[in-house]
This record gives C-alpha cells, structure tokens and sequence, in this order.
C-alpha cells in the first residue's frame, strides 16, 4: 500500500478553487476501488490518502491527474503492512 501525503505549497484560496475538482478525483478512485481512505491534516496544511498497492507508474499517473497539483506537492511512501489491530486487519497484504 502507499501513504500519499499532500502539503499546500499555495494560499487556502487557491487550494478553495480546485477543491471540488480534487473530491471528484478522490470519488473516482474511491469507486474504482485504488484509494482506501483519505482525509485533511489538522492543522489544515494538507492531507493523506491511502492507496492500494498498485503499479508505481500507474499511480504516478493518478496523482498527475489531481487538480491539487497546482496548490500541493506530493510524498509517496510505500508500506508493507504486515501487522494490524482487529480494526484495520482488513490492510494487511493490500
């Protein structure tokens, strides 16, 4: 799985005027079932999506897709879930 971590490189009016863009994205991808969970950082400086394990390409490709690449810049981690609580079992191996 991936943590993709989004933190605002341009003023909160600017990150406003893409924002219904970028939830369309979000949706997207949350409907072809690649983004597992996403959600604002607080203080509101960015924000988190989880991510399937996917071909690196294919979500580069995603990610140059999402309106906040005008107002964000992007940190892609890769994760090898191996553990979980009963609550986020369902993450292991994904």
């Amino acid at each position: 799985m991936y943590i993709v971590t989004l933190s605002y490189t341009r003023p909160m009016e600017e990150v406003e005027a893409v924002l219904d863009a970028h939830i369309a994205w979000l949706d997207t991808y949350f409907d072809a079932g690649i983004f597992i969970t996403a959600g604002r950082k607080d203080p509101r400086t960015g924000g988190v999506v989880l991510v399937r394990d996917i071909d690196r390409d294919r979500l580069n490709a995603i990610l140059a897709e999402d309106a906040f690449q005008a107002v964000a810049e992007y940190e892609v981690t890769k994760v090898n879930v191996t553990r979980a609580t009963d609550e986020f079992a369902g993450l292991v191996g994904i």
